[in-house]
């Protein structure tokens, strides 16, 4: 029979079974909530000195895979697979956590628990409601702790802040009762608890018999889904009302080849559908349909009796409103080592590529997990290159394991990844690359201009580099007619033929009126070749 513990309660794992491999079922819920719920192995110093131990659902496993997140299953929200013999040494503390996502405090939920299941059978659970929490954010639910051998405490103690309060307050070592020897018994295997359906697998022998030597445990598979407890009512007056957000209509599927597709609701058979509106602007209503009305606008006769006039729709409310206002911004991620996030933000995952990352200095604008910034020095060689060709970068490094997001005013940002070939990009034009890149200042040799020759970056092998452009560019195939102005070509292929085209006469500089137009470079090379052009001069 399991264990029933109170907040503050602990013990010995050997205390509760003889197995090592466990199964932890957390279970929390309250209406219109959503829970993050984590597991956090710790140090010695309580701290999370390795973030390859922060098991979630972005990393469901341990590198040893002593800890694995299981998912929702057998009436729990979330289940882990702890065990305790394979874990390492340096990880002295396993802190169960339960996180809300979005708006609402721990007040709100319902009758939940953490429970330990052995060789298929329950045999501690910590249960806790909502009225023993205010306006917590977050709650560390119970711990693995080693302290000579691995114990478990029920913990239920709250933090307002969040999920940064309960990082910041990992720690406290909670004074425990030494429970009397138990006798030893055979450890079980890892197995969850039995199905409803299944005959019980313990039972009180009717007369005393021969001892028996003990049988495996049972192979792992899903707990048994425990009758939920009724959750608490609200009276109907003060119960709030929650609006669902409009699912979107499913796209129609294409009929099959040969045969005929179904007509739209509203739309004559036989008759072909309407064309799609341009760009911009409102498509038309189906047959027999009202026009919709303007963005902003309600439709006439649709007005709600009672709601507020003057209020354009489409203006996120409170509540869950918020959660759908916000997620066309969320972090994009695509499990490539470069993601742009939008037209004017970057994020590389340095996890990835192992190699780090040469960036603009100040470029950084968030950045997440363990990463280290470091001044990248040109040497005296570089800086005098640099210096006398303009092409001079003020790069940092960035090193470690995390995300780091890059930005520069606003700049379009474009992630160009090379397999061994080359491209020549002006050193204003670059925001970050990847360091596995070589890169040179390249000559561009021309008569008539300042200096006798133009100047770019040249980078060539295995890696991306991030260019930034003022604005949406355009890229041209190279023919032998194709010029650019010189303030205004970001890029172009390395084996493309760079020639200056001066028009810088006296008499032209000598008169008013003069276009402006004086260096332009002139592009040659096979059909392949191209160059990047930007809608602004530097």
């Amino acid at each position: 029979m399991a264990r029933e513990f109170q907040r503050g309660h602990k013990a010995k794992i050997s205390d509760l079974t003889a197995g090592t491999d466990l199964y932890v079922g957390v279970q929390i819920a309250a209406p219109g909530l959503t829970f993050d719920i984590s597991c956090f192995g710790l140090d010695a110093n309580e701290q999370l000195s390795d973030d390859r131990y922060f098991i979630f659902f972005n990393q469901p496993k341990s590198p040893e895979e002593s800890i694995q997140l299981l998912g929702a299953q057998s009436g729990d929200t979330e289940s882990f697979r702890v065990t305790l013999d394979r874990i390492p040494a340096a990880i002295q503390k396993l802190s169960f956590t339960a996180t809300l996502d979005g708006a609402g405090q721990m007040s709100q939920i319902g009758p939940g628990y953490i429970r330990i299941v052995a060789g298929g059978e329950e045999v501690v659970r910590y249960a806790f409601t909502g009225s023993e929490f205010t306006t917590e954010r977050a709650v560390m639910l119970g711990d693995f702790y080693l302290k000579d051998v691995w114990r478990f405490a029920a913990v239920g103690q709250g933090f307002d802040g969040g999920l940064d309060a309960l990082l910041k307050n990992f720690g406290g070592e909670v004074a425990e009762e030494e429970a009397p020897p138990a006798p030893a018994a055979a450890a079980p295997g890892f197995a969850p608890p039995a199905q409803a359906t299944a005959p019980p697998a313990f039972g009180a022998p009717a007369a005393p018999s021969a001892p028996q030597a003990p049988q495996p445990a049972p192979s792992f598979g899903a707990p048994s889904a425990p009758t939920p407890p009724p959750a608490p009512q609200q009276p109907v007056h003060t119960a709030p009302t929650i609006a669902a957000p409009l699912a979107p209509q499913a796209p129609q599927a294409p009929s099959r080849y040969g045969q005929p597709q179904q007509p739209q609701f509203g739309q004559v058979p036989g008759q072909a559908a309407p064309p799609a509106a341009p760009f911009g602007q409102q498509a038309p209503a189906p047959y027999g349909q009202p026009a919709p009305a303007p963005y902003g606008q309600q439709p006439p006769g649709s007005m709600t009796p009672g709601a507020p006039q003057g209020v354009p729709q489409g203006v996120p409310a409170t509540g869950a409103g918020l959660q759908a206002a916000l997620q066309p911004y969320k972090e994009t991620a695509t499990g490539q080592r470069w993601t742009p996030q939008n037209q004017q933000l970057m994020r590389v995952d340095l996890t990835m590529g192992g190699a780090g990352v040469l960036a603009r200095q100040g470029s950084m604008v968030m950045y997440q997990g363990k990463v280290d910034f470091g001044y990248k020095s040109a040497g005296f060689v570089g800086r005098a290159v640099g210096n006398a060709t303009g092409q001079e970068m003020q790069l940092m490094r960035c090193t470690g394991r995390g995300q780091v997001f890059l930005a520069e005013e606003g700049s379009h940002l474009h992630p160009v990844e090379l397999q061994g070939d080359g491209i020549c990009v002006s050193a204003e034009n670059v925001l970050a690359f990847d360091e596995s890149l070589q890169y040179e200042v390249r000559r561009v040799e021309g008569h008539g201009i300042p200096g006798g020759a133009l100047f770019t970056m040249l980078f060539q092998g295995t890696g991306t580099v991030v260019v930034k452009t003022h604005g949406t560019p355009v890229v041209l195939p190279v023919t032998p007619t194709t010029f650019a102005d010189c303030n205004a070509v970001v890029a172009w292929s390395a084996a493309s033929q760079v020639i200056v085209s001066s028009q810088v006469r006296l008499r032209r500089n000598a008169y008013p009126g003069h276009s402006g137009e004086t260096v332009n470079l002139q592009f040659r090379g096979a059909p392949g070749n191209f160059i990047v052009v930007q809608p602004y001069e530097v």
